[in-house]
């Protein structure tokens, strides 16, 4: 089964460590800092370095520079490789560092751009913000250079360490908030060097990786040099395509500025625990497929290509639908087992609560969007993804102000759930767009495999609803319990969430085996 199937389950099993280690530092910083004015101003001032990360490391650049990667490694030789990499590494290094040294110089107007109404919540919020975006900024630098290496070692089959480095963000932070923070007459601002001291950690464990494969690049600058040309011609209308919900949650972070105060920490807190089945599945499975479908596509191999394809969606659409399902279900269990301790409050959990069901409603969207890109990106068609991230991004702006001003005027507080709800909703209209795109090019064709899911599927769901809703006990049980009951209240709803799931899809006649690429090509029910 399966390198393919193989190669998933390691980067999922990696990613799952450094998830499991992200859930215990977003505890740790609800905890320490709670959602408030001063952890706004440093989720801010994350956000953008973080957001340009999209563009610059692993999102247009990845997608652009995976495929000539592939090309030349097949078809022109070591050397013309080697070159590949020092000049793309040179470049890449040139353009980030004058990025850089640009915002950091330019801190003050970048938070006024991204988040004017910050200084609305608490007076000096901005300074602060800015302040510390001029530590995190440098961020940027490290990351993208790092996300140049995960690529080089995702293309020759090594996914193990590019999956495991986000461990060492996490560890930081975790670092920064427990042992930084009290040194600083503003404990906030320890997080800001914790992402300081992260990035330069990341680099420096992939570094020995590249040297002992032999493809450890030494940075040279060529404007002529061809395969970079051919990357950054792929990468300029991939950033758009690429990092449209990024750019939709700057929007978001932006109208949230203006909102009551924690409402850019509730929304974070939020989408970060959907963030958990995208980046083990959706980023897991759109990291592998794109080398193989890039080498498919340079084979002239499209019946391949085109099972590759059924194949992701296949175990994409299994794990996002029930995770869709149970994270807007037990949204509440899950915040109040997690993160409702001290300075983390009920009404926090509350309003956290209905960002994390908003955006868990677009799970299934933001998903597909990473499994459908490499479709067209391993093809070198950056062009068709960037129009339709164009019209999803105007739709999620249209959505913001159909859901969230009627809410905000109405003075019920939540108003920024819709917010989410929007980001939600455009994520569908993208997704769409490219499964239209991809039907329409006879890119791909739907197997017997996804349509047996369409029929076992919502089976599953709907027993799995039931027995949640019926077990699940009141919120607030949830809050006089301790935390060693939380957890394993929490612990037995998943659990028998994911049997009854499974149990259902059973009867309804899916096995492991149709999880297999080999379905594809051998057809029917083996």
């Amino acid at each position: 089964m399966n390198r393919l199937f193989r190669s998933t389950a390691v980067v999922s099993g990696m990613t799952m460590i450094s998830r499991i280690m992200g859930y215990l530092r977003d505890m740790v910083l609800a905890v320490t800092f709670g959602a408030g004015p001063a952890t706004d101003a440093f989720f801010v001032a994350f956000r953008i370095p973080n957001f340009l990360r999209r563009l610059f490391a692993e999102g247009a650049f990845n997608q652009a520079f995976v495929p000539v990667f592939a090309e030349f490694r097949e078809k022109r030789g070591r050397e013309a490789l080697r070159d590949l990499l020092d000049h793309t590494a040179g470049t890449l290094m040139t353009v980030v560092t004058a990025v850089t040294l640009i915002g950091v110089l330019a801190a003050p107007a970048l938070i006024w751009v991204f988040a004017p109404g910050l200084g609305t919540q608490e007076a000096g919020r901005e300074d602060l913000a800015a302040t510390m975006l001029r530590i995190t900024f440098p961020y940027l630098l490290f990351i993208s250079l790092t996300a140049m290496a995960a690529g080089i070692l995702n293309s020759i089959g090594r996914f193990a360490v590019p999956a495991f480095t986000p461990v060492f963000l996490n560890l930081a932070l975790i670092g920064a908030a427990l042992w930084l923070a009290p040194m600083f007459e503003e404990p906030i601002m320890a997080l800001a060097w914790g992402v300081f001291i992260a990035g330069a950690l990341q680099l420096a464990f992939q570094i020995p990786f590249l040297w002992r494969a032999g493809l450890l690049p030494r940075p040279r600058f060529r404007r002529a040099h061809e395969g970079v040309r051919r990357i950054v011609k792929l990468m300029l209308p991939a950033i758009l395509g690429t990092s449209v919900v990024q750019i939709n949650l700057l929007v978001d972070t932006l109208i949230a500025s203006f909102l009551v105060a924690g409402s850019i920490s509730w929304l974070y807190f939020g989408d970060r625990f959907v963030e958990l089945p995208l980046a083990l599945f959706g980023i897991a499975i759109g990291t592998v497929i794109l080398p193989r479908l890039a080498r498919q596509y340079n084979q002239a191999d499209p019946a391949a290509f085109g099972r590759t394809l059924d194949w992701a969606l296949r175990l994409a659409m299994l794990v996002a639908l029930p995770s869709m399902v149970g994270l807007v279900v037990l949204a509440v269990p899950i915040l109040a087992t997690l993160i409702q301790y001290q300075a983390f409050t009920q009404f926090d959990t509350y309003m956290t609560a209905m960002a994390l069901a908003a955006y868990a409603l677009g799970l299934p969207g933001f998903i597909l969007i990473k499994v459908l890109a490499p479709g067209f990106f391993a093809r070198q068609d950056t062009k068709t993804p960037v129009k339709i991230a164009i019209i999803a991004m105007l739709w999620n702006m249209v959505l913001n102000g159909a859901f969230v001003l009627p809410w905000y005027l109405s003075g019920m507080p939540g108003a920024h759930a819709g917010l989410a709800l929007a980001t939600s909703a455009s994520a569908y209209i993208n997704a769409g767009l490219l499964y239209r795109g991809l039907i329409r090019e006879g890119i791909y064709q739907p197997g017997p495999g996804l349509r047996r899911l369409r029929l076992g599927l919502p089976l599953g769901l709907a027993a799995m609803i039931g027995v949640l809703a019926w077990l699940s006990p009141e919120f607030g049980q949830w809050t006089e319990w301790s935390i060693d009951t939380r957890l394993m209240a929490l612990a037995g709803l998943i659990l028998a969430g994911t049997a009854t799931l499974a149990a259902t899809l059973w009867l309804a006649g899916l096995r492991p085996r149709h999880l297999l690429l080999r379905e594809s090509t051998e057809g029917a029910d083996q």
